[in-house]
């Protein structure tokens, strides 16, 4: 799988998100301050990654700033982009499910290396939810 993947410094887990996903045989695609030729502010780095996705470059996105909070903002406002951000396993396991989350959002400041892996772990594995109600929500998203 391609995987976009966004940092606005190279604090924390960023350089993990990197290893981590190559380890378990995903194409990366760097952006912000894991790219010597871009802006690393977390707005344009998050953006590009989630255009990545939005226009079939990468399968999914990995964006990561202090909080999250910001990185997951930016690649929403990209059309097509659902970003969640995650603190855990659990959460990552039910914006996969739930939402159809193609983005996912982690917080450089809060996220071990042990939660990095957990949580990549369960997005990885997660699968859209084919429950009709599930469905709905999700296909009303890219109506809002």
């Amino acid at each position: 799988m391609r995987i976009s993947v966004a940092a606005d410094s190279l604090d924390g887990v960023a350089e993990q998100v990197v290893t981590a996903l190559r380890e378990r045989g995903h194409e990366v695609i760097p952006h912000g301050a894991l790219s010597a030729e871009e802006r690393d502010d977390w707005a344009w780095a998050s953006e590009s990654a989630a255009r990545d996705v939005s226009e079939g470059r990468a399968d999914q996105a990995v964006v990561c700033c202090w909080t999250g909070t910001g990185a997951s903002i930016a690649a929403n406002k990209v059309p097509g982009v659902r970003a969640a951000l995650c603190v855990d396993a659990y959460t990552a396991d039910g914006a996969r499910k739930w939402n159809d989350a193609n983005a996912l959002a982690i917080s450089l400041r809060l996220t071990s290396a042990v939660m990095l892996d957990e949580i990549l772990d369960a997005w990885l594995a997660g699968r859209p939810s084919t429950d009709s109600a599930d469905r709905a929500n999700v296909a009303h998203l890219g109506e809002i």
